[in-house]
């Protein structure tokens, strides 16, 4: 009798958990909408604040969060994937080596706001880089290292032993292995990771209150050197210290919806990346 039950069981407490999950999901997503979209518009998308950020738009907050996810992937994708590569191609199991992977491991569950102070510390400080759109770029490429490096060796273990067996037995050697074999067959959990962490960076507001967000900038931002908007900030800022918070709530809502939107595409990104080099 007990085991007849214990299928059910499961399957009623996975449907249950999955139920809650997405209701809760589905609650927020309502609110988000029914409350920022009326204030969505394009002038809302395309234009600088105005009036104290009671009126205008958000085009700066835009433009700062995609300069910024940009330069974080610069900085966090080459060194991410070509730490992963040497780990799981080159490194042996030795007990450096599992110190250095523990290590990554615990990085990834470092708060973000240390990150930020640590940007502080060496980006703003120590580098005189200043606050600015370059130095919280480099501090979010930080925080997005061990997510990244970890997802692309967790990618590289899935490829069979034979794959790299069968390359090196035409005559390739080991690089050449891991370029032309073992990468391709890797590339979509290496770009969903990738993508995924990106997302996650572009939605951080600790790490930038330290290094370079402002407050207000009156035009869209163009240089490295300068401080800029970002969404997080930006949302944070409307929803909890502006001088007219009741005010400016709806365009809280909007912002929110905005950033929803940013991070959902470039999920969305991903998934159709993995679909597309799954298929081939």
């Amino acid at each position: 009798m007990i085991k007849k039950l214990t299928p059910v069981i499961e399957w009623g407490t996975l449907l249950l958990t999955t139920g809650t999950v997405c209701f809760f999901l589905v609650a927020i997503l309502w609110d988000l909408v029914s409350k920022g979209a009326p204030s969505l518009s394009w002038e809302f998308v395309s234009s600088i604040p105005r009036e104290g950020m009671t009126k205008g738009g958000i085009l700066p907050a835009i433009t700062g969060t995609i300069l910024l996810t940009l330069i974080t992937a610069a900085a966090a994708v080459p060194f991410g994937v070509s730490c992963a590569v040497y780990l799981n191609e080159y490194a042996t199991d030795s007990a450096l080596n599992r110190l250095i992977r523990a290590s990554i491991r615990n990085l990834a569950g470092v708060p973000s706001i240390i990150y930020g102070l640590f940007g502080l510390a060496l980006f703003v400080q120590a580098l005189q880089m200043g606050t600015s759109l370059l130095a919280a770029g480099l501090t979010l490429g930080l925080l997005s290292l061990p997510y990244i490096i970890t997802t692309t060796e967790e990618a590289l273990r899935r490829i069979p032993a034979s794959t790299r067996e069968g390359a090196l037995a035409i005559g390739a050697t080991q690089f050449e292995s891991i370029r032309d074999v073992v990468m391709p067959s890797a590339l979509p959990g290496i770009l969903t990771g990738v993508v995924l962490s990106l997302s996650r960076a572009a939605g951080e507001t600790a790490p930038i209150l330290f290094t370079g967000v402002a407050f207000y900038i009156n035009s869209p931002t163009g240089s490295l050197n300068q401080e800029f908007m970002a969404l997080p900030y930006h949302l944070y800022m409307l929803s909890t210290q502006h001088h007219a918070i009741e005010e400016v709530r709806p365009l809280a809502y909007s912002t929110a919806l905005v950033l929803i939107i940013v991070v959902f595409l470039l999920n969305l990104t991903a998934f159709y990346i993995r679909y597309k080099h799954s298929k081939k």
